[in-house]
């Protein structure tokens, strides 16, 4: 096991490494001078000569891809163009918001889809509508989902506040998190359903099922611990590699509610022309993506022995 996380370490610097490379050529090459962004409309060639030193710009492009390297590993990309406020400090206050609301998120979405893809006899009246609602579920913008609960259980019954966020981790959780998540709920678990569904089909079918079923034993030990552990697997794999984007993909549900998570701070440092957030942020997801499957990887063998992790 030790061996084959080192080694997997050791695989994802290529991909790291093309991933910074990506990155210092879309920024440097297609995104154009940031001198004359910070500058604006309002600028003479003094200024912007000295923007490009400040910034390092004006040094060979191999000087300036090591800085990058310098900033990724220190963790330290400098200030914010807009703010003034350190990248890392940016980073580390919006990312405490969005793990709030994408952790619970996460777990009922996931917990749900397992469950409820397991429960329903295949091909029943009951499995059928489910399937069906999943495709009404899917086919709804998220966008009238956030119209329609914010008019009713926000302005109409006052159960949750529109907008805000506070101080407190339990109260943010419980009174400022709880309506987006009842939004996202129904907008992630149709589609993480009909996709568990098709997973639990597949080994449903399959002869260890037969031969469970033949030996007596009950349908809901065959369907919880033989079909639930085999169909686990790829469960995993696409829950693992969807946590990193959402942090990103929630960037409407933290914009509606004027959550300061990392989804709207990336909307607003694109508006705003933020380079150094926006190149921080997509390092690190990259980063984290690369991380997650690798634990994604390392969860195989716990939920099935027989795996064997090479």
């Amino acid at each position: 096991m030790t061996a084959y996380f080192l080694r997997r370490l050791w695989q994802m610097a290529p991909t790291m490494l093309g991933v910074v490379l990506l990155v210092f050529v879309l920024f440097n090459w297609v995104g154009g001078d940031p001198a004359y962004v910070l500058a604006g409309k309002m600028s003479n060639p003094e200024q912007i000569a000295n923007i490009r030193a400040q910034l390092g710009v004006d040094q060979p492009y191999y000087v300036q891809l090591w800085i990058f390297v310098k900033q990724i590993v220190t963790f330290d990309f400098g200030a914010s163009w807009s703010t003034g406020e350190a990248v890392s400090s940016i980073i580390g206050s919006r990312l405490g918001p969005s793990l709030t609301v994408l952790v619970p998120l996460t777990i009922l979405e996931t917990g749900l889809a397992v469950a409820l893809a397991i429960a329903f006899v295949p091909g029943s009246l009951t499995d059928r509508l489910v399937m069906v609602a999943c495709t009404v579920a899917m086919s709804i913008s998220i966008l009238v989902y956030i119209m329609t609960f914010q008019y009713w259980f926000a302005y109409k019954l006052g159960l949750f506040p529109v907008q805000g966020w506070g101080e407190t981790f339990w109260r943010n959780l419980v009174v400022y998190s709880a309506l987006p998540i009842l939004i996202a709920l129904p907008v992630g678990l149709a589609p993480n359903l009909r996709l568990f569904r098709t997973f639990v089909l597949d080994e449903a079918g399959q002869d260890y099922v037969r031969t469970a079923r033949a030996k007596g034993l009950s349908e809901g030990r065959v369907m919880w611990v033989h079909v639930l552990r085999n169909a686990a697997i790829p469960i995993i794999t696409h829950v693992m590699s969807n946590l990193p984007a959402l942090l990103i993909g929630a960037f409407l549900i933290e914009r509606f509610f004027s959550i300061p998570g990392i989804g709207r701070e990336v909307i607003l440092a694109v508006e705003r022309s933020d380079f150094p957030v926006i190149k921080a942020i997509t390092v690190y997801v990259a980063a984290a993506t690369m991380l997650f499957n690798l634990l994604s990887d390392l969860t195989y063998r716990a939920v099935d022995p027989r795996v064997q992790l090479k």
